[in-house]
């Protein structure tokens, strides 16, 4: 067995969605889903453009994936997505995503936030101080994991 190491590496984490999709939920749903995905700075700085809220969602879904977690002990709200002074998206982790990110030792996150009409696309890549997990002794666990179920011979 691999000993476990400080490394350096990267966490990264893609999503793409309809905006269609969006502002159909804020038409059926408009403060719940606001109230519930968005903080109130957030929303005050997209003023209701469904683009804007629709590209800050992906991120959300972006940073989840690179933290490893899905939505699972990350509210949405524990991550916020405003930009500086230029204009240049920043990620703010609060809560359980904070602590997911200590834990994973995460010590910056950069997005990349994009739309046209139908989609919003977001790209979050961070520098990690230490793996969760050796890759090697991940594919082991699943590899035993599909010969347990039967999956592979």
């Amino acid at each position: 067995m691999l000993e476990s190491r400080a490394v350096s590496t990267h966490a990264v984490g893609v999503d793409m969605i309809e905006i269609p999709r969006v502002a159909r939920v804020l038409e059926r749903h408009p403060q719940r889903f606001l109230r519930r995905v968005f903080t109130p700075e957030e929303v005050a700085f997209c003023r209701g453009r469904v683009r804007e809220l629709a590209a800050r969602f992906a991120a959300k879904e972006a940073v989840m994936k690179a933290l490893g977690t899905g939505a699972r002990s990350v509210a949405w709200r524990d991550i916020e997505v405003l930009p500086d002074q230029r204009g240049k998206p920043l990620v703010y982790l609060t809560g359980g995503a904070a602590r997911r990110a200590e834990v994973i030792g995460l010590d910056a996150i950069d997005v990349s936030l994009s739309h046209l009409d139908e989609f919003a696309i977001a790209v979050v890549v961070c520098t990690q101080k230490r793996r969760e997990q050796e890759p090697e002794a991940a594919r082991r666990r699943l590899v035993d994991f599909l010969r347990l179920r039967g999956l592979l011979g």
